[in-house]
């Protein structure tokens, strides 16, 4: 499965604890990364300062779904269902 253009729901709807460029201390969930272009885009895609966390994500049908929106909603609910109390 390819990702989905101007979807970034992995780039917002999770948590990332590894530093970012621009975020030293990672992401909260359910906030954008500061590397997204208004396209949604990441422009640290393809670079070495992309989070390793970012590039072993993989889009699946499992947590992309049909659209932008399923894709939101089932990796927020992911979050909350994982995240520490």
């Amino acid at each position: 499965m390819e990702c989905r253009r101007g979807c970034a729901a992995c780039c917002i709807a999770p948590a990332i604890s590894s530093a970012i460029p621009g975020m030293p201390e990672g992401k909260p969930a359910g906030v954008a990364c500061v590397q997204l272009t208004e396209n949604l885009d990441c422009k640290l895609f393809g670079l070495p300062q992309r989070p390793v966390v970012c590039g072993r994500f993989q889009p699946h049908p499992e947590h992309c779904g049909e659209s932008r929106e399923q894709a939101l909603t089932i990796l927020t609910r992911w979050e909350q269902d994982t995240a520490a109390d």
